[in-house]
């Protein structure tokens, strides 16, 4: 927490989903902090140990999403960690999620209501 709010580290490359995100986040008394790249993620990661992680599955390549997340499995990561991705609904139907170090999955574009419902449930 910083200021009395939960710090959600929102990862992705598309600016317009993280412009996005920041709307909806500090609308609703989060504070929100991002990174474009996987690279800088981790850095950022660092920097605010974060309460909450949204992660986009396919950024500057394939496995960015994934790789960052096994990352932050290194660094000892507790705080949940959560996938976008535009393929979500197949992704949880063919793998475990939790098996990929994931506390759950988002579908692109996120359902606000569905990502304040989850936050409030992660976030006590």
């Amino acid at each position: 927490m910083k200021n009395g709010k939960h710090v959600i580290l929102c990862v992705d490359d598309d600016q317009d989903v993280l412009t996005s995100l920041k709307l909806i986040l500090e609308k609703n008394g989060y504070s929100m902090v991002e990174a474009c790249t996987a690279e800088e993620g981790v850095r950022v990661y660092r920097e605010t140990k974060p309460d909450l992680v949204i992660v986009d599955l396919m950024m500057e390549s394939v496995d960015a999403g994934r790789n960052f997340v096994k990352e932050l499995q290194l660094l000892h990561n507790a705080a949940p960690v959560y996938m976008l991705s535009s393929v979500g609904d197949s992704l949880v139907q063919n793998v475990q999620f939790s098996d990929l170090g994931l506390t759950g999955v988002l579908q692109k574009p996120v359902e606000v209501n569905t990502l304040l419902t989850m936050l409030r449930r992660k976030l006590v």
